[in-house]
């Protein structure tokens, strides 16, 4: 009996969680039984995991492009490093140094403050056997965590929702953009795909008056508010890679995916929206960009208790073919500034020990600078782990840039980025990862 009472409880407790009040939004009836048909699939299922509300909560932050580790991360005191980029090198003078011998680009000053502070750890030459140097091949194979030479039908994160969240809430997952990443494929689909909500309209139940602002709708611009000051995207400088969602959308009619092909169509008009949208204020200053953005708005839906364990946003722009200098700076500052804000923001909310955000490129750039001011697509390349239980500072060994030990002008990893994945799921999310991986990788110690 103590068993059936607790069962019902929590099946009502999940009637009334934010799924099922604060998503209860007035849309078209189509769209709304959507919802009430995800909530009660979760609701009845006899088995409930932990969500985002009780436990950790992942936040996988994607640089698309092929970000340039070496100037990220730079090697300042390495003549191989200076030898093989005469322009684009960095001096100790243009690095925040972390050990006398690397440093943070000098743009990154949010990263260096989380990285002094004990919140930032730098995986060194992270990468896979038998590189693929195609942007969207190479973002399959860390999206789907595959061999190079194989092909895999789902994602490691939709492994992740079949194997660990039988039962979960339909929102075990949200992405902030356009369309579902490759990742969260799944053979049971979970998860919803939330662009900003600077494409939807917000009208309250308070009609303003001639003249004056919807007040909900004017916090929903506030908060999206982008700097229209930024010179617009070179073609050339990777501005136009996007999110890299690799492969083909998935198929088959299910209803997250009815779900993203109709809510943009949708009026929304609630009270309880509004309500999020006042009480949980953002405690911190986000830059005016897309990532800030996406940031600030998974920090608002952790703040406002949203089921979710795994957030995924992404920040394009990293292909610099040519001029780099420039374009990097910007996209590395605005990481640094951006990830820094979310950090003070769960902080603030007290969510911080239960947040951990990963980064990742689908490739590093090659050691040589190219004649065009910028570099070719390459190999290896840092990933930052962020946290207030991470094992702060620089992990592995900086690779060789010696030309003897450069595989065709790309830097050999040292780090399998599957050790790094097993090593979120089994120390964060704490679930086994060989059945999601495909096979026992040793997990890395990162918390």
């Amino acid at each position: 009996m103590k068993n059936e009472i607790t069962l019902q409880t929590r099946r009502e407790f999940l009637r009334t969680t934010m799924l099922g009040s604060a998503l209860s939004w007035t849309v078209p009836a189509f769209l709304a039984s959507t919802f009430d048909a995800l909530q009660s699939e979760a609701a009845d299922s006899a088995t409930q995991i932990i969500t985002g509300k009780d436990s950790t909560i992942l936040v996988v932050l994607q640089m698309a492009g092929g970000n340039d580790g070496l100037n990220t991360v730079v090697p300042f005191a390495d003549d191989n490093y200076h030898r093989a980029r005469p322009k684009l090198g960095l001096s100790e003078q243009q690095v925040l140094s972390l050990n006398g011998e690397t440093g943070f680009h000098g743009a990154m000053t949010g990263f260096k403050s989380l990285y002094d502070s004990g919140n930032l750890a730098v995986v060194q030459g992270v990468g896979y056997p038998n590189p693929n140097r195609s942007h969207f091949r190479s973002t399959e194979i860390w999206q789907t965590a595959s061999d190079s030479d194989k092909v895999e039908k789902y994602g490691w994160l939709g492994r992740y929702f079949d194997n660990a969240c039988s039962g979960a809430d339909p929102m075990v997952g949200v992405t902030i953009g356009n369309q579902t990443p490759e990742a969260f494929f799944a053979k049971a689909p979970k998860g919803i795909c939330f662009n900003n909500p600077q494409n939807y309209r917000f009208i309250s139940n308070n009609h303003p008056r001639p003249g004056q602002t919807d007040m909900t709708e004017a916090a929903y611009e506030k908060m999206n508010a982008v700097d229209t000051s930024a010179p617009a995207a070179d073609e050339n400088s990777g501005g136009t890679i996007g999110s890299l969602a690799a492969g083909m959308p998935m198929q088959g009619g299910s209803v997250t995916d009815f779900i993203e092909r109709t809510a943009l169509d949708a009026q929304v008009s609630s009270d309880k929206v509004r309500e999020i949208a006042a009480r949980v204020q953002s405690q911190a200053t986000y830059p005016a960009s897309q990532l800030g953005n996406s940031l600030k708005l998974v920090a608002k839906l952790i703040g406002g208790g949203l089921p979710t364990r795994i957030f995924y946003v992404s920040q394009g722009g990293y292909d610099t073919h040519t001029n780099q200098i420039a374009t990097q700076q910007r996209l590395l500052k605005e990481l640094g500034d951006s990830v820094q804000a979310f950090v003070e923001d769960m902080k603030a909310q007290g969510n911080l020990q239960r947040v951990l955000v990963m980064t990742f490129s689908e490739f590093g750039r090659r050691v040589a600078e190219n004649a065009n001011g910028g570099t070719d697509h390459g190999a290896a390349a840092p990933m930052f782990i962020v946290g207030n239980k991470v094992k702060a500072g620089l992990l592995g060994r900086y690779p060789s840039l010696a030309t003897q030990d450069l595989h065709q002008g790309d830097i050999k990893y040292t780090v399998d980025f599957r050790n790094v994945y097993a090593s979120v799921l089994e120390n964060w999310l704490k679930t086994k990862s060989a059945p999601i991986l495909g096979r026992q990788f040793e997990p890395l110690q990162l918390v």
